[in-house]
Formats: structure tokens, C-alpha cells, sequence
């Protein structure tokens, strides 16, 4: 059966998670793209299960935030997406605790540090099971619920690295998981078609506090780069996750977002 028109005809009606139960894989930091992807939905009404991996209080204390801001229903649970079994059981977790999985953003990612040749074979593994395997796996895991209720929204955290090569950090592996994870979205899109929708969202440099290590003139010379002449903001992505996993976006599937102050137009 093909994914049908929604019945609300309101904009706000079709932007509204009221009900809905969606997940945000790595939403453990205080201002990352996970934590404002998951206020952003249960600011539009849904209720929220976040997952981290070693920052348990950081994540308890998003859940604490979500509860007092929105007043839904927020849980935190850990998850080494790196591990389907690992996946698997949250997926099994969550649909115990709140009924049904809606939404899920995969979001959880590691960063290249060096290039394929200076960097250690270990860290390439790492790179590339976490960010396009782990994504893979959320996928597996949480798609099977969705063929079995029949709807669901997949979203995948990807990067403008998918599209371009970063200069000048050498980042190969990153970037290589990263284009994955757009093409994964197109596929799964194609092979979910009957049941779920799949997009990707791909930022730019965005000011989480994970690049405050890089040197001043390097950061200098990404801005150069960047026509809008700044990082963005991690709360200038929440809109993108909100559309995607809402039915204002039910004839939207195998899109990729680029949200990067047009750093791919050059």
C-alpha cells in the first residue's frame, strides 16, 4: 500500500508530533544537533527517547530539560550503535516503554582525526562501523517495526562531507561514511517505499563545541569558505527534523537537506 495523504490540511496540524514517539540516537551532549533535534520534535508534541553512549548524566539531564520545557514523555537510554544487538534492544526497549516508535533520527556519529595514511587502521574502523554500520543497523532494527505498523520516519544525520572533501583536515573515512549514509537514505527510501519514509539531513559547520580544539587560523579558513560567513547554529537544524518526521513531509522520502550557509554552492 502506498504511503497516503494525510487528512489534516493545516499547516500546524501537519507539523504536530502530538502522539507521535519518535528516537534520537546520540542526543547525550548540551548542544549538539541530537539534543535540538529532540526538543525541536517534542516541541511540536511528541514524546521522546534519546539515547547515549558514555554520557549518562549529560543525557539525563536532556531528559530532565524536556520534561520541565515541553512536558512529554522522555526517557534516555544507552546504546552503542556500533552493536546491532545493542540497537536491537533499544528498539525492543522503547516500544515497550512507550507503545510504538514513530520517528527516529539516526544521529550518532564519530569523527575522523587524521587522513587514511597518518591515521590508525583501528580509528578508520571505528569511523566508518559507527557512522554508516551503525546507521545501517538503526535502520534494520527500528525498520522491521515500522513494516510491521506500516508507517514510520527514518532520518539520518549525514554531512556536507557526503557531497564535498574538507580542506584542509583530512578527513577520508569520515567523509566516505558520510556520502554512504545519503545513498543509504535513497535505497531505503526505494526498499521501504510501502510503509516508511527516508531523508537524510547534511550540515555544514555547525557550532557544537567539538571543534573548539581546532586551531584559529584553520577555523579562519572554513569561514572563508562559508558564503554566510559563520558556523551555524544546532537549533537552526531542529525545523529539518521536525518537517521530516512530520506529516507536513508524507510525499518526501530519498531527499537529502543541505544545511550548510552554502558551502557546497562554491
Amino acid at each position: 500500500m502506498p504511503i497516503s495523504i494525510p487528512k489534516a490540511n493545516h499547516l500546524l496540524d501537519l507539523l504536530s508530533l502530538k502522539g507521535k514517539v519518535v528516537v534520537v540516537t546520540g542526543a547525550s551532549g548540551p548542544r549538539g544537533m541530537g539534543i535540538e533535534a529532540a526538543l525541536g520534535c517534542a516541541e511540536m508534541g511528541a514524546d521522546v527517547a534519546i539515547t547515549y553512549n558514555s554520557r549518562s548524566k549529560g543525557a539525563e539531564e536532556n531528559v530532565a530539560r524536556i520534561q520541565k520545557d515541553y512536558g512529554v514523555k522522555a526517557k534516555a537510554y544507552k546504546c552503542q550503535v556500533s552493536d546491532f544487538s545493542s540497537v536491537e534492544q533499544l528498539v525492543k526497549d522503547v516500544v515497550q516503554d512507550f507503545g510504538k516508535i514513530d520517528g527516529f533520527v539516526a544521529n550518532a556519529g564519530a569523527t575522523a582525526d587524521a587522513g587514511i595514511i597518518d591515521g590508525t587502521v583501528e580509528r578508520l574502523n571505528e569511523v566508518i562501523t559507527v557512522d554508516l554500520l551503525g546507521t545501517a543497523y538503526c535502520a534494520k532494527a527500528v525498520g522491521a517495526h515500522f513494516k510491521e505498523r506500516g508507517t514510520g520516519s527514518f532520518v539520518i544525520t549525514s554531512s556536507m562531507s557526503g557531497h564535498i572533501a574538507n580542506f584542509p583536515q583530512e578527513q577520508t573515512s569520515y567523509n566516505v561514511a558520510k556520502a554512504g549514509c545519503i545513498h543509504m537514505a535513497k535505497s531505503l527510501a526505494n526498499e521501504w517505499r510501502d510503509f516508511a519514509r527516508v531523508n537524510s539531513i547534511s550540515p555544514g559547520y555547525i557550532d557544537t563545541g567539538l571543534s573548539d580544539f581546532v586551531e584559529k587560523d584553520i577555523q579562519d579558513l572554513w569561514m572563508s569558505m562559508i558564503p554566510m560567513g559563520r558556523n551555524g547554529d544546532a537549533k537552526e537544524l531542529k525545523g529539518a527534523y521536525v518537517y521530516f518526521l512530520s506529516d507536513a513531509s508524507t510525499y518526501t522520502t530519498g531527499a537529502d537537506l543541505l544545511i550548510d550557509g552554502g558551502y557546497t554552492c562554491r
